[in-house]
């Protein structure tokens, strides 16, 4: 099978490292030299040209969410009508506008890290995640959905703004949240010194790639402000109502979501 991959970074890099197995011809776009020369041995063909994709059975668009639509319309001038693809941004709706000529399969890895490049990925990324199918002109999904499953995810299928709703809520939110409690305690220098653990996980996500964290506002920005006023009315709400019931309610729950090697359960 013929795979193209536009963008190598944490998730573009990862795709390529876990699919470098036989029986896949690789295809990669990038405009990075020296990642190109990293991957030479890997990809069948590497280039900042978007012709090399032209054969190509499924496309991969993992691009910065802000160049994805440019992505998308480029592809329509390079691939077959029978090709498909998919982008992985972390936002779904806003592909959807425009119907494409190819097969096109909108998506998004529940997986990742507050790093990025393409030193950050690993050909383990994907195991045990989900991967969020969001059908739009094409419900033709086995050879996407196979292929997540050779990723080592779990396909889950659900409409794009269903999607953006939730992962304003358990992704981009909990990145804003992380933000502002790292920038909150910056002026209390014992405060920062005595920091471990705790704090240290819970501002995890304020490590995140400037470009991508401007991306979830701009694109998901309506998501995120409605998960926000959410989020602050059950603050307050908990504040009123602080009692060990509740918060053995709230713990068990989340140990129940949560395997051991912190996979999602549910």
């Amino acid at each position: 099978m013929k795979i193209g991959i536009i963008g190598l970074g944490l998730i573009g890099g990862s795709i390529l490292k876990k699919l470098s197995k036989p029986g896949y011809e690789l295809y990669a776009v990038t405009g990075n030299d020296e990642t190109a020369e990293k991957i030479k041995n890997i990809a069948v063909k590497v280039s900042k040209d978007y012709d090399i994709l032209a054969e190509c059975e499924l496309v991969f668009v993992c691009t910065p969410i802000r160049n994805t639509i440019e992505a998308l319309d480029k592809l329509e001038n390079v691939v077959t009508k029978d090709c498909y693809v998919t982008d992985v941004a972390s936002v779904k709706e806003f592909v959807t506008l425009k119907k494409r000529p190819y097969k096109f399969i909108p998506s998004h890895p529940m997986a990742g890290t507050e790093k990025n490049g393409y030193d950050a990925s690993f050909e383990e990324l994907f195991i045990g995640a989900k991967w969020v199918v969001t059908p739009y002109d094409c419900r033709e999904t086995d050879a996407l959905t196979n292929l997540i499953k050779k990723l080592g995810a779990e396909p889950i299928f659900a409409e794009a703004k269903e999607h953006d709703k939730a992962v304003a809520m358990i992704s981009h939110l909990p990145m804003y949240v992380s933000q502002c409690l790292f920038a909150s305690a910056l002026d209390n220098p014992l405060a920062l010194k005595l920091a471990s653990s705790g704090f240290r996980d819970t501002t995890r996500l304020a490590a995140t790639n400037t470009t991508l964290a401007m991306d979830m506002l701009e694109f998901n920005g309506k998501n995120i402000e409605s998960a926000m006023k959410n989020f602050v009315n059950f603050l307050n709400t908990l504040k009123d109502n602080y009692d060990s019931e509740i918060l053995r309610n709230i713990k068990q729950k989340r140990l129940d979501m949560y395997s051991k090697d912190g996979k999602n359960v549910l």
